[in-house]
């Protein structure tokens, strides 16, 4: 039998375990993009390993997020973030320059290689045969020193698409489709690889779109094979040389097969307020729309934006919606002020933000009271967007361009304009906003601000693990209900202390309150706990308020591994029903904790509240153990070091990698 092309790539990183399913794998990496957002506490954990320069091929630091600036704080993460990277051997893409994946996608992604990133859309760049794929900043930063990053060795679930898709039918709709299908957890565990001649009428772009929204999925990630069109992208942007074709093996297998076929498919929409609650737009009906919002990562390329200029041009935005455009990086907002589509969408009554992420993650251009927002963007949890009230839907380009004119939602398939856009022969090439790494580092001065706090670190799990309940809550809580990242909260992504006081308030204010007058406790959760942004705050910020483990029926891939970063048991119920039996404020304990952990999968968590006790999975593999034994990995880190008698200095007695 041979690979798949998920197994390739696998194979010819291997670097610690064996490609069996239920094995965990180390995997070298061969680059990293960090973005603000994660990107501080990243670099702040990269500098506690005392490692001089990164090991990996590239590694970029992105400006991206936190882009509005209101005080000092965001400024200075910015000076911090440049001049460590520049000390590092980090690029630094300046403010202003682009998202990270579509910079990353245009400029520095090449099919075969290994791409980890901070970010959990880190995925987009699978569109060109890349192995991309998101994670906590700690995991990043140890493979900025050139560890491997490791993972459960994935089912790979081949999705065969055939035909082609209709016009004003989009490469949203195909990921939207699979959401409605097997929903947010449906791909836990999992990579999601296309194959099947429908791939081929699938640019570079649009297949960027779906791996980009493989994350909403909860995949490990998603990949396209590297083709001929993957060739004429990456000459297109002038970087032929780095392109290699890339395809499964003949008599390569898969874990499953999904078969979408592109000619039945038909515009859709995920309505509020979750990703796979999607319909079609005939099924949805007529909906008063307040606000349009086109860009992020998912869809803000040239071919994109070109085609929202196809229905926008000569006509004028509904008096009732405010449409707002985020091109994804400076070479697409030059190109369409190049060719004077910029021009056109400033006419039809646009609004021009800069090539950022912008509204995506609540910087700005929150909705109004109970208002109603399209978006192309990949997430619609509620209360994202700025305003708890409003309802997102997530649709494609075209239907967001239609509704804008329309007022309401509206099928594409009513334009009567030819809005094909073909990838141009060449993109105009300029990199100046990107700052090369100093050759000799240890001249660089690491600038770093008031705003910037230490991170938290657990201490060695004790034998007795005690508290209470703090909280409980239900099925998918997201990243963004544990740590709510909006544009009052983005700019202190460096001060754990300050965001604290925030921690898990869309779900129940009091808890930051309780969690420092418990002095810590338990957190009980429902299925899919912590899915969406890879944001390692989810288990810092909980970290610093004393959690010491979450009870839940399932876990998110990244999020589980965040918690085990930071020493907090994960603890799945072994029988779902016991969620049933615990309340907030339950006092709960696990006797010898750490010969629990130490001697295999079952924990016991003992109710004294209600004098029961359930039998609860700790899934990890030996070296995750490890990690939880010793509260965490840096702790496990600076043990190995002293073990190993590797000295960095006084303060950080840490093992090179």
């Amino acid at each position: 039998m041979g690979c798949n092309l998920t197994q390739r790539i696998i194979k010819e990183h291997l670097a610690d375990g064996e490609m069996v399913a239920g094995n965990q794998v180390g995997i070298r990496i061969d680059q990293t993009l960090t973005q603000d957002s994660t990107g501080t506490m990243a670099y702040l954990q990269f500098e506690a390993m005392g490692i001089d320069r990164v090991k990996t091929e590239r590694s970029m630091a992105y400006i991206d997020h936190n882009m509005l600036q209101q005080d000092s704080e965001s400024a200075d993460d910015h000076r911090y973030i440049q001049t460590v990277a520049k000390k590092h051997g980090v690029y630094f893409s300046r403010p202003g320059n682009g998202i990270c994946h579509q910079v990353h996608l245009e400029r520095f992604g090449v099919p075969g290689e290994t791409l980890l990133g901070s970010d959990s859309h880190t995925p987009t760049c699978g569109g060109i045969g890349m192995l991309a794929i998101g994670a906590g900043g700690l995991d990043v930063a140890v493979a900025m020193g050139g560890g491997p990053y490791y993972i459960m060795m994935p089912e790979v679930i081949n999705v065969r698409l055939i035909g082609k898709l209709r016009p004003y039918v989009s490469a949203k709709d195909i990921i939207l489709e699979l959401l409605r299908r097997i929903s947010v957890k449906g791909g836990v565990g999992k990579v999601m690889e296309y194959t099947g001649e429908g791939v081929k009428s699938l640019s570079v772009p649009e297949r960027a779109t779906i791996t980009n929204m493989g994350a909403e999925l909860g995949a490990t990630t998603s990949i396209f094979p590297s083709d001929e069109l993957t060739r004429a992208f990456l000459k297109a942007q002038q970087r032929k040389e780095v392109w290699r074709t890339l395809q499964p093996e003949e008599g390569a297998t898969y874990d499953e097969t999904i078969v979408v076929d592109l000619r039945i498919l038909e515009p859709l929409a995920a309505m509020p307020h979750s990703p796979d609650n999607v319909k079609s737009l005939a099924e949805i009906g007529e909906v008063k729309v307040d606000q349009v919002a086109i860009g992020s990562c998912t869809n803000s390329s040239y071919q994109d934006l070109m085609k929202v200029v196809g229905i926008l041009k000569g006509k004028t935005v509904h008096p009732d919606v405010s449409l707002v455009i985020s091109p994804g990086s400076r070479q697409v907002l030059k190109m369409l002020a190049a060719n004077g589509a910029l021009a056109d969408l400033i006419a039809a009554g646009a609004r021009i933000l800069e090539p950022a992420c912008g509204p995506c993650i609540g910087m700005g251009q929150a909705p109004s009271t109970n208002g109603v927002s399209l978006r192309t963007f990949n997430r619609n949890f509620k209360g994202r967007c700025g305003t708890v009230s409003a309802g997102v839907y997530l649709v494609s380009p075209e239907t967001a361009a239609i509704s804008a004119i329309a007022g309401s939602l509206a099928d594409p398939r009513t334009c009567e304009e030819d809005i094909a856009v073909d990838i141009p022969e060449t993109f105009p090439v300029c990199d100046n906003m990107i700052i090369s790494p100093a050759d000799e580092g240890v001249m660089v001065e690491v600038v770093r601000g008031p705003n910037i706090k230490p991170f938290p670190l657990n201490q060695t799990l004790a034998e007795k693990v005690e508290g209470s309940v703090l909280l409980k809550v239900g099925d998918n809580i997201t990243t963004d209900e544990i740590m709510p990242s909006n544009a009052k909260l983005l700019p202190f992504r460096s001060n754990i202390p300050y965001l604290a006081g925030y921690c898990f308030v869309p779900c129940n204010a009091e808890f930051p309150k309780r969690a420092n007058e418990k002095n810590g406790g338990f957190v009980v959760g429902g299925e899919n706990y912590g899915q969406g942004s890879s944001r390692e705050h989810a288990a810092l910020v909980p970290l610093y308020l004393g959690v010491k483990g979450v009870l839940a029926k399932s876990f998110a891939r990244i999020h589980k591994t965040n918690l085990i970063n930071s020493g907090i048991l994960p603890l799945t119920f072994k029988h779902p029903v016991d969620y049933n039996g615990i309340a907030e404020l339950d006092d709960l304990c696990i006797e010898n904790a750490g010969a629990q952990v130490r001697n295999g999968n079952r924990i016991i968590v003992r109710n004294r509240t209600r004098v029961a006790e359930y039998e609860m999975s700790i899934e990890v593999s030996d070296r995750e153990r490890e990690m939880l034994l010793a509260g965490g990995k840096i702790n496990l880190i600076r043990q190995q070091a002293k073990q190993k008698c590797v000295y960095i200095d006084s303060a950080h007695p840490l093992m090179r990698f």
